[in-house]
């Protein structure tokens, strides 16, 4: 499992705790750091002395956003063949590894959704670092989301285009088919577009994609928007990588990968 983060340690600290109540642990955990301050170290510190299963931290200097580079070195360093991607602002179910595990197969990547957990609510969620939420808990919207019938998840069907719907915070695919495709796009600029920019590569060498719905079942914690203001760059890249069908990308992983 691979999760991202950048300075806000108090939302890291509600996914790993939601980690170490998962019914099926992660074989390990590892966290994607952008350059965050002495605050975030010191949190992993403080929970690797416990933590049930391997909790490594892979950082490097805060350089504007590099969140490609970041998730490419740790993806790199990962000892085991299946990805889970889950961003650090998210808090998972008790059964969110065990979903995406149950539904692993070869020639396909599993994406997800989200639970919005409220602005007003961070306040009480952080006082009582809470991980637990039904349909009926207090501060969530998009409260359909929070139903885990695993029957009715069989249903969807595997796609050969990207969806609308894939979001980068829950997803997963196996190592290999990763460094097929060289992969997160280091020439991406700022925040946004590398997830879907990467499993674009992935469908373009014939890798399925398959919703994930009614399992895998995650929490997000509101934050404000990040500046989108070089998107647009971002999605010109996408846009090629779409229309000409590119497989494998100049600036990306390999060159983290032992030779």
């Amino acid at each position: 499992m691979v999760t991202p983060t950048y300075n806000w340690p108090e939302a890291l600290e509600l996914l790993l705790e939601s980690i170490r109540n998962q019914s099926h642990l992660p074989n390990e955990v590892i966290i994607a750091d952008d350059g965050s301050k002495q605050d975030t170290s010191d949190l992993i510190k403080r929970m690797q002395k416990d933590f049930p299963v391997p909790l490594h931290h892979v950082w490097h200097e805060d350089i504007k956003n590099r969140k490609p580079a970041i998730m490419n070195k740790a993806i790199a360093s990962a000892k085991y063949d299946y990805i889970i991607e889950i961003d650090g602002d998210i808090i998972m179910h008790k059964d969110f590894v065990k979903d995406h595990l149950s539904m692993a197969e070869k020639g396909v990547f599993l994406y997800g959704s989200r639970v919005n957990i409220q602005e007003n609510y961070l306040e009480e969620l952080f006082k009582k670092k809470q991980t637990r939420f039904n349909f009926f808990s207090k501060g969530i919207k998009k409260r359909g989301r929070t139903l885990r019938i695993p029957f009715l998840a069989n249903r969807y069907k595997k796609e050969d285009k990207r969806s609308s719907k894939l979001r980068g915070c829950n997803m997963s695919f196996w190592r290999e088919d990763f460094i097929k495709v060289n992969g997160f796009n280091e020439a991406l600029t700022g925040w946004g577009i590398d997830d879907s920019e990467m499993i674009q590569r992935l469908i373009n060498i014939g890798i399925k994609g398959k919703r994930l719905k009614f399992r895998g079942l995650a929490y997000h914690i509101y934050h404000h928007e990040q500046d989108k203001s070089h998107i647009h760059l971002n999605e010109v890249i996408e846009n090629e990588t779409t229309a000409n069908k590119i497989t494998y990308i100049e600036k990306g992983v390999d060159q983290y990968l032992k030779k």
